[in-house]
């Protein structure tokens, strides 16, 4: 492996561009350069090897069976159905177990070999989408709330942030030259990076939206966070939120999964402003020297919170007034079919950890059906909305997917008079578990982890059907099968699936055991706690059976378990100030 640091080859570069054409090229090997395993990030893509067969292979005298993931760069995740149709086709053409929506609403495609990377790049590019900035140390894909019911709020919101994802991205060619085959231009190598710099940021930095009454994006868990404020129908402003992050290590108190504290209040004219303040000043403070302490939310722990934020103000060159109120509800999604403010109809799908393929039910094959159908919806009128006169009908909105920050999948935008052609299909192929599934497999989230992500110390995304049926079966035993439990697997601390956010949480320590996270809220608010460490299924099964039972006969009216775990004293309640929700 590479003995340069990640910063020393940030560095020397050349905006991204390294050596990574010669790697490429080189037909001996299907990985890539030591330092070109980390700049391939920055362009969306993770080399990866498939851990299933690694000790074989070794064993074999072979190098490990490397691939490639490469991941979206899809604000709010919105894409047209002409989209998908050609996303669907990457998946099926160069890639390995269909498509899958990850917890920023972006797509992953896993298994892509080496050879086939450029053209993989390249029909993405096609589908007039790109992966540019969807990894490394810079901004990440932005997320923003699915929010069906909010119809002209959602629209205003997600053009800001696709406009802000745009606006931060990194100022280098690198990625049309190589992927693209564009022509490098003189001197190109010296581009101007005036957000980042020449190092780029400490760590990665996550954007998230939210829209009150939900919390769909857990925007507490984003470095930076925007609350929209809606008055009388319109989006008064953001309250802004810094310092949210979920990755922790093992056994170091110097990690630690955190919830971003509120800073102030911004009019949507001030968004650039106040981002670009808040990623030079992490920039300028990140720790570069420890890189498991370089997010934003340590660098805040550090400097302290009301210096980062007149820094901020510095940059900004305006002062924030106090946040303003709001309220959260829950942090999941709403699944079947919601009517927007503007008279379109909305179906939101369950996907069990956002894996879209046709296994045991064809589901690729039939998202590929919807898509196609809504190909031939677009244009129609809404019908108009029952609290709204026809005269004050919106134009219509074409009809699109959105992927939701909890994996989850929204048909959006379709007139009334076609939802029985997008229900016969979601029946037909079996897509319509929302309908049917307990509320607890509605709402859980897991993360890839094995075989593939090179980090993760257990099971996650295979291993959450098998768990949530044995944890059903224990929900039954004490009537509880129909109580909404916010459930989460992780395959390591690093927390791409929101763990500590979970009223239940397993994340990843060995092979086949975790520990046991309890007592986070529905609103994403409150940040849970460890309460068994390093156990098995038998154990952890075991732990939570009595205090289901105490749940069951000691719980108050509407009291759900997280918030009855913290009521007891089961586990200490971590929330958010008051004043950050008040």
């Amino acid at each position: 492996m590479s003995n340069h640091s990640v910063e020393d080859i940030k560095k020397a570069s050349a905006r991204l561009r390294g050596t990574l054409l010669e790697s490429l090229a080189n037909p001996v090997t299907g990985a890539l350069a030591d330092d070109d395993q980390t700049l391939i990030k920055y362009h969306g893509s993770y080399q990866q090897d498939d851990r299933d067969v690694r000790e074989e292979r070794r064993l074999q005298k072979l190098e490990p069976a490397h691939s490639f993931m490469i991941r979206t760069r899809t604000p709010g995740g919105v894409v047209t159905p002409e989209q998908w149709l050609k996303l669907d086709r990457i998946a099926t053409t160069h890639a390995e177990r269909g498509l899958r929506i990850t917890t920023r609403q972006a797509f992953q495609f896993h298994g892509v070999i080496k050879r086939e990377l450029k053209a993989t790049m390249q029909a993405i590019n096609a589908a007039l989408i790109d992966t540019l900035a969807a990894c490394g140390d810079v901004n990440r894909n932005i997320a923003v709330a699915a929010n069906p019911h909010e119809s002209s709020a959602h629209a205003f919101v997600h053009a800001q942030a696709a406009a802000l994802s745009n606006h931060l991205l990194p100022n280098t060619r690198a990625y049309y030259e190589i992927w693209l085959d564009e022509e490098r231009v003189a001197g190109s190598g010296e581009e101007e990076e005036r957000i980042y710099g020449e190092t780029y940021l400490p760590r990665k930095f996550k954007i998230g939206f939210a829209i009150p009454p939900y919390n769909d994006v857990d925007v507490f868990a984003q470095d930076l966070g925007f609350i929209a404020i809606i008055e009388d129908g319109t989006v008064a402003g953001y309250n802004v939120t810094v310092g949210g992050g979920m990755g922790a290590t093992h056994g170091d108190a110097e990690t630690y999964p955190r919830l971003a504290n509120a800073i102030g209040f911004i009019t949507p004219d001030q968004l650039d402003a106040i981002a670009e303040a808040v990623i030079t000043t992490q920039r300028d403070w990140g720790n570069r020297i420890v890189r498991k302490r370089a997010r934003l939310k340590y660098t805040i722990d550090d400097r302290g919170l009301e210096a980062f934020k007149a820094e901020v103000e510095r940059r900004a060159g305006f002062s924030l007034p106090p946040a303003r109120r709001f309220d959260f509800v829950h942090n999941g999604d709403r699944f079947g079919w919601l009517q927007g403010h503007d008279g379109l109809w909305h179906l939101t799908l369950r996907i069990v950890a956002g894996r879209i393929w046709d296994r045991e039910q064809p589901h690729l094959t039939g998202l590929r059906e919807v898509a196609k159908a809504l190909l031939q919806v677009e244009g129609s009128e809404p019908a108009p909305a029952a609290s709204k006169p026809a005269a004050s009908k919106p134009a219509a909105s074409k009809p699109e997917f959105r992927m939701t920050a909890n994996q989850n999948l929204v048909i959006a935008n379709i007139p009334a008079d076609q939802r029985w052609q997008i229900d016969s299909i979601v029946a037909s192929h079996g897509l319509g578990e929302h309908a049917r599934a307990t509320p607890v497999r509605l709402n859980a989230i897991a993360c890839v982890a094995l075989p593939t992500c090179g980090l993760a110390m257990a099971e996650a995304e295979r291993y959450l059907p098998e768990f949530l049926t044995r944890f059903e079966s224990l929900l039954d035993i004490h009537g509880l099968r129909d109580q909404p439990i916010n459930l989460r697997i992780s395959g390591c601390p690093n927390g791409c699936s929101r763990p500590y956010l979970g009223e239940i949480a397993l994340v990843g320590k060995a092979p086949g055991r975790y520990n046991l996270m309890l007592g986070a809220d529905h609103r994403g608010e409150r940040l849970n706690t460890l309460y068994r460490e390093n156990i098995d299924e038998v154990e952890i099964l075991a732990a939570l059976d009595p205090l289901l039972a105490q749940y069951t006969s000691g719980r108050e009216s509407g009291e759900y378990f997280g918030d009855f775990l913290v009521r007891t004293g089961v586990v200490a309640s971590k929330s958010l100030p008051l004043e950050l929700v008040a």
